[in-house]
Formats: C-alpha cells, structure tokens, sequence
C-alpha cells in the first residue's frame, strides 16, 4: 500500500516539477526500453539521455532506488561531457526523488553543493531560480519553514526580474503554503488572493484547482482550531 502511494504522489509530482522547469530544461521524449536503440540510432541520443530516460520510467513505475540510480548516471554523463544544463537539470530530479523519498538532507545538499554552484558558473539566472523553488519546496517538506519562505521569495524575485509570470504566481503559492504550516492563515489567504489575481492577469488557469485546495485546507484548519 505503501508503495502505490508513493507512486501515485510521484506521478502528481513529477507532472507539476517537470511544468515548474520548462524554463530551464527542454522536454525529453517519453519512449519505453525497448525502443531505447532505435530512438538513440535515429536521434543521435546518448547514453546520459538513456539513462535519464531510464529514470523517469522507474521514477513513474514507483521504483525510487533505481531511478536514484539512473539519474545518478545521466548526471554524471552530462558532466563529462561538458551539457552543463542537463546536468544541473538531471541533479534536480535527483533530488525531487530523495524529496519524495523524505530523504531531505540528500535532497538539499544536491541543490545546494552541485545545483547552485553550477547554474552560478553558467550565469544562469533561470536556473538558479529554479534551484531556489526547489529548495523551498524541500525545506517546506521538513518543516524547516525560515529557510523555506527565504528561498521562495528570491525564487519570486528572479521571476520578477526574468518577467516568468508563471514563476512568479509559484513564488506566492509556496509562500502561502508556509505560512499555512506557520498557521498563519489571514497572511496565507491574502497570498492565495493575489496568487488568483497574477492567475487572472496572466490569463491562466492552471493554478486554480492549487488556489481552491489551499483556501479548503485554511478553512478546515480554522475550523478546526475554533473547535480546540
């Protein structure tokens, strides 16, 4: 049972992770093993984009050790090979798996050691925020909630500066889901308002079901406090 969730919450996850990078990473085609030789032959593919391939497939199918693994070496590849934004792209799955894993520690030091200095190195402005978002997420999650609400908001600040609406409207959902696990719930509801309003401005939908969900959890919690 306890597999399946897993797996299930990976599937959420990775669905939301790879959208939140797109600004960062192309998009890599989703085949299966078998046809793994003949898309490298035809494409021109290399072994780390097998590998990374190979760790999605076992990221989605629930089996958190080997897609560790596959990452590890599409990782390790990309580095040799000098494709430093695979690379860094690469590590961030790796650390979205240990995340997911609970395994925050391993999580945060991939970012922090490898993610960071690398995005530094090539001036990268989006990859760095980025790496921001996702320690705000990984801080979030072991509720060590001073450093996640600082990460969040300069991830918010790069995405002001690179003009990523999308990024930005992340930047005050993570906001908010802190200071939800703060309790701090007015501030949080305003957050989840002016979330809404960038989400009206930029004439997407793709955040109302998260603004919904958040504003229900607020309301329960408060209810359930009132009644304590």
């Amino acid at each position: 049972m306890k597999k399946i969730c897993l797996s299930i919450f990976a599937l959420v996850i990775s669905s939301y992770f790879v959208c939140a990078q797109n600004t960062v990473a192309s998009a890599v085609d989703q085949t299966n093993s078998a046809q793994y030789p003949v898309n490298i032959a035809v494409l021109g593919g290399s072994s780390a984009d097998i590998f990374f391939e190979d760790a999605e497939s076992f990221e989605r199918s629930g089996d958190f050790d080997s897609a560790i693994s596959m990452f590890n070496k599409a990782a390790n590849e990309y580095q040799q090979t000098k494709k430093l934004g695979r690379y860094s792209t690469a590590l961030i799955r790796l650390s979205n798996v240990h995340l997911m894993l609970s395994n925050y520690a391993e999580a945060e030091q991939i970012v922090l050691k490898q993610v960071l200095k690398n995005y530094t190195k090539m001036g990268s402005r989006a990859g760095q925020m980025a790496a921001y978002q996702q320690l705000g997420r990984i801080y979030l999650a072991a509720n060590k909630l001073t450093q996640s609400l600082w990460f969040y908001t300069q991830h918010g600040i790069l995405a002001q500066q690179l003009h990523d609406n999308n990024a930005y409207i992340e930047s005050v959902l993570g906001i908010a889901a802190v200071k939800i696990k703060k309790k701090d719930y007015l501030l949080a509801s305003k957050d989840l308002n002016t979330a809404e309003l960038l989400s009206k401005n930029a004439k997407t939908i793709q955040y109302n079901h998260l603004i919904k969900s958040n504003r229900a959890l607020i309301a329960e919690k408060t209810l359930i406090a009132k009644k304590g």
